[in-house]
């Protein structure tokens, strides 16, 4: 016959002991209800937790979205830009950062890349959607110069000069290095994408080099041109 050692002292436990009882029940609604936030956590769409927010792209750099989510099993995510699904590839990267940020990388920035982006993360679940715009600034240029011209006494000359930038860029025009004082017979126009300065019944003191500057917050530009009025 063999007998068992009774328990250390004060390492007994009595299971109908009603604190005994009462610790049992605790712990198991505990487990219970821990199993239960993670089940609920796993049955949910996913959600956004830190929103896309504005970005400026300058040209010529890349500039990052990103997003914060909450969503298991793993989500498909799809970025697209102005409404058209964007493909990961060199130039528009998917990027999955930490176990919750998905980011969309745009490289080789353009004013092309402005926009309005939208990220769509979605999964057996549900889905949800966030979005935010890419604005992108472009340092001042002179895209085309103006050419330069000569002219009879009396006629009405014109010269023209591409220009770009964003923001818009301020737009001058100078006479041999001073600004061109405008009047009903000297004046320029700017519009969006180019300047016209016009110079009606042109008359021998017009001859003279003529240049057209441009300048934003990023940078400046020039160029120049000759006018000869024989």
């Amino acid at each position: 016959m063999s007998s068992t050692a009774p328990p250390p002292v004060g390492c007994s436990i009595i299971i109908s002991d009603p604190q005994v009882q009462e610790a049992a029940i605790r712990i198991q609604a505990s487990y219970r209800g821990h199993r239960s936030r993670s089940e609920l956590r796993s049955r949910g769409p996913p959600r956004l937790l830190e929103d896309l927010l504005d970005v400026v792209l300058v040209e010529g750099s890349a500039a990052r979205l990103w997003c914060r989510v909450s969503a298991f099993p793993d989500p498909f995510i799809v970025w697209s830009k102005d409404g058209v699904a964007l493909q990961d590839s060199h130039k528009h990267r998917y990027v999955f950062e930490d176990p919750d940020v998905v980011a969309l990388v745009v490289r080789d920035g353009d004013l092309s890349d402005l926009g309005r982006y939208m990220v769509t993360i979605k999964n057996a679940f549900g889905e949800t959607q966030g979005s935010a715009c890419i604005l992108v600034e472009v340092p001042a240029k002179v895209s085309k110069g103006p050419e330069s011209l000569r002219s009879k006494r009396g006629c009405t000359v014109t010269l023209k000069a591409e220009v770009s930038g964003e923001p818009p860029p301020l737009v001058a025009w100078l006479k041999d290095g001073d600004d061109i004082e405008e009047d009903e017979r000297v004046f320029f126009d700017v519009g969006d994408t180019s300047s016209i300065l016009t110079i009606k019944s042109v008359q021998p003191q017009d001859s003279g080099r003529y240049e057209v500057f441009v300048e934003n917050h990023l940078g400046t530009d020039q160029s120049f041109a000759r006018l000869d009025v024989f």
